[in-house]
């Protein structure tokens, strides 16, 4: 569309919606171009919109389809595959403006609309005495919106499952504009497809999220936690496998030598520095049977060569180790700049993952830093490089793709909770094989047929 058209045309739109919902200012525009992937091939959007109700999506994505104007839905902007790269000419819709939740404990639910944190999410259940689960650890500044978007997991999820398991409803606006009610607050409910499920993770390509019915849990207990340090990643993705044979932590998390010093450089919380790598482990069962669990997780990290084991049932300090997981991410991003790796196997091939990665550094010459939700084999390489060295750039990329084919001969996948995006499209069609892929085509054709929705991300 030329630009006197296209300007012609966001003039229907600005006027169809409340003022202050289409911003067009070009410095507010650039800041949408980009999710925390940093996609050096973003373009720049004709516009960001901001609604605030279902029906403002519904006029957003009515005008899109009779101008064909490509609309990229966006959460928060943390997304690490980009999934919200904005593409020249396209609208930006951000859903960060509808922020409404209420919540029924009568039958533990939550609806919510997209635009809530994760975080608020957990404090307007806390306050009814309930926990919504998923928690990624940017759940202090990730949306829900973006989170059902990749279907994000967290540190958690060993246990308590990812984001799929607590969405029971959705409210969905096609790319028509047709509004769809799916699911309810209903515990079983199998009537018709479970189309529920195909929108989680779907990454804004089938429709816009304009609501969520999530499930809720009584309130976690404290935890048990255990801490060891090894000489060997494989010792400590080994005793991973061994823990996970006979029961279910709460949290069992991995951090390599790279990512244990760089935290310690930023918390100085007194992380061994010269271990190869940590597991963090937790059980929040009631009573005898924590202790009990943590009394076999120290057995069986000794058991596997364990430089150093720590238990404690004292929350503060268990809390202190998760924050330094959830730091581990930001601390290794102060090395450089960096491409985010989401590769998961099963469990019994995370040592040769984990081992492989290691090799894919050394032969590259790169820092590839290694963390992990350990219990379901999610593991995120962070590679390390100076966008200003052209022939490390080259490297970098190439060892994001080795990564990728790595973990697809291991049975794994090139994604575990943070969605293809664009970044990551490349590889999907290896993992998936053309049956797969082209089924996924023939579900995005139906429910967009002009193509309109975040095209080139995912499908």
């Amino acid at each position: 569309m030329d630009e006197n058209r296209a300007s012609t045309a966001l003039d229907e739109l600005i006027t169809a919606l409340p003022d202050g919902t289409v911003v067009t200012d070009p410095d507010i525009v650039a800041a949408y171009r980009q999710d925390r992937a940093a996609d050096p091939n973003a373009g720049t959007a004709l516009a960001v919109v901001r609604p605030r109700s279902t029906e403002e999506v519904q006029t957003t994505l009515r005008w899109a389809s009779t101008h064909r104007i490509a609309v990229i839905p966006r959460g928060m902007g943390t997304g690490l595959s980009g999934g919200a790269t904005a593409l020249d000419g396209a609208i930006v819709l951000s859903t960060e403006k509808m922020r409404d939740i209420t919540v029924d404990p009568r039958t533990r639910t939550a609806v919510a609309q997209p635009g809530l944190l994760n975080a608020e999410v957990k404090k307007a259940a806390a306050e009814h005495g309930l926990w919504y689960p998923p928690d990624p650890s940017s759940f202090e500044i990730c949306s829900i919106g973006g989170n059902i978007a990749t279907n994000a997991g967290g540190l958690c999820c060993v246990k308590y499952g990812v984001t799929t398991d607590y969405v029971l409803g959705l409210q969905v606006v096609l790319a028509d504009g047709t509004a769809v009610r799916l699911g309810g607050p209903r515990l079983k409910d199998v009537a018709g497809l479970s189309l529920t499920k195909l929108f989680v993770g779907s990454e804004g390509t089938l429709g816009v999220i304009t609501e969520v019915t999530l499930k809720l849990l009584p309130a976690q207990h404290s935890a048990c936690t255990v801490v060891a340090t090894f000489g060997s990643v494989a010792d400590a993705a080994n005793a991973v496998v061994a823990i996970t044979s006979r029961i279910r932590p709460s949290m069992l998390e991995f951090m390599d030598a790279a990512a244990i010093n760089a935290v310690e450089d930023k918390l100085r919380m007194g992380l061994d520095r010269t271990a190869a790598a940590m597991i963090l482990a937790a059980s929040d069962e009631r009573g005898p049977a924590g202790a009990q669990d943590a009394e076999f997780m120290v057995d069986v990290l000794n058991s596997h060569g364990a430089k150093e084991v720590f238990s404690t049932t004292d929350p503060d300090e268990g809390e202190a180790f998760v924050a330094a997981r959830r730091y581990a991410i930001p601390a290794v991003e102060a090395k450089g700049s960096l491409l985010l790796e989401d590769v998961g196997v099963p469990l019994p091939q995370l040592a040769e993952l984990v081992s492989g990665i290691e090799a894919i550094a050394a032969e590259r010459d790169l820092l590839i830093s290694v963390i992990a939700h350990a219990g379901d084999g999610n593991t995120h390489p962070l590679i390390v490089y100076d966008p200003a060295d052209a022939d490390m750039t080259a490297r970098a990329h190439r060892a994001f793709g080795e990564i990728m084919e790595l973990a697809v001969r291991l049975g794994g996948t090139i994604t575990g909770e943070h969605g293809v995006g664009r970044l990551k499209r490349p590889w999907l069609a290896s993992q998936l094989g053309p049956e797969a892929m082209e089924l996924n085509r023939r579900i995005k054709q139906a429910l967009d047929p002009l193509g309109i929705l975040n095209p080139g991300a995912a499908i």
